[in-house]
């Protein structure tokens, strides 16, 4: 005797391919969660004790990176300026401003400003600015358009695949030395030929490769090893 309708087949057919697809959906799902904003913060602006703006500091007073940043290019660390930094300027302008209660207080009291750290890497992650300024990786390529962000954000997710896409192909990215720290450098493809030691680049793949052998690069199979970061 029958005790289950023919139909019961198909059914138990369209649940079982039905459940493949809701499963794959589901992955999908998840992987794009992952890596969404909520996640990697990527460009999301964080709370600060007060609101540093880039834009008018870098683009509006010219300022150069290193003059808050000190130790970006001999240590792995880039440096968190201390509040004498900012009053070497404002004991002289602004002296008055509420918004800058909060510097002078920490100037007057010894007590740092905690400031909330935006490009926040894994602690099981190990990178070093030095390098990478030193190898002619320029800050806006990991770090975005600093000098037009009024209040400062993860310009890139930060994420594995995020490191590696630059580290299989480093020669994509690279530029010479003395354009690292400069905000509105453009590649020679975007823009007039870039000219290294006399020779004219109008591509940024044949700069890229020149610069390789001239910054003495590792090779991409050293720096895609998991002990160049993971250690």
């Amino acid at each position: 005797m029958q005790i289950f309708h023919r139909s019961t087949n198909t059914i138990s057919r369209a649940t079982i391919y039905g459940a493949v697809f809701v499963a794959a959906a589901l992955g999908w799902g998840l992987n794009e969660f992952q890596r969404s904003p909520y996640i990697t913060y990527a460009g999301v602006a964080r709370p600060q004790p007060v609101p540093f703006s880039h834009q008018h500091h870098v683009a509006g007073l010219g300022m150069d990176c290193r003059y808050c940043h000190t130790s970006v290019e001999r240590s792995s660390f880039a440096g968190i300026p201390p509040t004498k930094t900012c009053m070497n300027c404002h004991s002289q302008i602004w002296t008055n401003a509420q918004l800058l209660e909060p510097v002078r207080e920490s100037f007057r009291s010894g007590q740092s400003l905690v400031w909330t750290r935006v490009n926040d890497l894994p602690d099981y992650v190990y990178f070093n600015h030095s390098i990478h300024i030193n190898k002619g990786v320029g800050c806006n390529t990991c770090h975005g358009p600093v000098d037009r962000m009024p209040l400062m954000y993860n310009y890139a997710s930060l994420q594995m695949e995020w490191c590696l896409d630059c580290h299989r192909g480093p020669q994509k990215y690279l530029r010479p030395r003395d354009q690292v720290f400069n905000m509105r450098y453009e590649d020679p493809s975007a823009r007039k030929p870039v000219v290294v030691d006399g020779t004219a680049y109008t591509d940024q793949d044949s700069l890229g490769l020149d610069l390789v052998k001239k910054y003495q690069l590792r090779t991409v199979a050293d720096i895609t090893s998991c002990s160049t970061c993971h250690r």
